[in-house]
């Protein structure tokens, strides 16, 4: 049962998961664990590589570290909550906790079209106007 805290929204939400099939709990943690920790290596390699090389110091580049610094955020505020659900008998979350998650990976994906929309217009400079591209994406 669940305590409604003032009438108007419950304290936790009690999430269902594989109610028919518990026992893919497990399998499906080992699974997104597991593409969790690849998806958090490949990107932080990505930011280190391009902060490390000189020559990796272009627009592009820029880019594509902010862009994998989003992509780690956004895993980030996601994939831990549902590795707890997965792997512990309490399938829960409280409401401030869904509320936050809410914002906080609306919010990031918000950034990560804007930031796909300002590559996309590097790419147009770069490609469409070569001679140009210089003068509009300067350092």
């Amino acid at each position: 049962m669940v305590e409604v805290a003032s009438g108007s929204s419950p304290e936790v939400f009690v999430l269902l998961g594989f109610s028919e099939r518990p026992s893919l709990e497990p399998v499906v943690f080992v699974i997104v664990s597991g593409i969790y920790v690849v998806s958090v290596l490949g990107n932080s390699t990505i930011i280190l590589l391009s902060c490390m090389d000189v020559h990796l110091h272009t627009p592009v580049y820029f880019f594509l570290v902010n862009l994998s610094f989003l992509d780690i955020s956004f895993t980030t505020s996601i994939v831990p909550q549902l590795l707890v659900n997965l792997w512990g008998p309490q399938k829960t979350i409280r409401y401030g906790g869904c509320v936050a998650q809410f914002y906080i990976s609306h919010w990031l994906g918000a950034t990560e079209c804007i930031l796909l929309a300002v590559m996309s217009y590097d790419r147009y400079a770069a490609i469409c106007r070569p001679l140009h591209y210089t003068v509009v994406m300067h350092p």
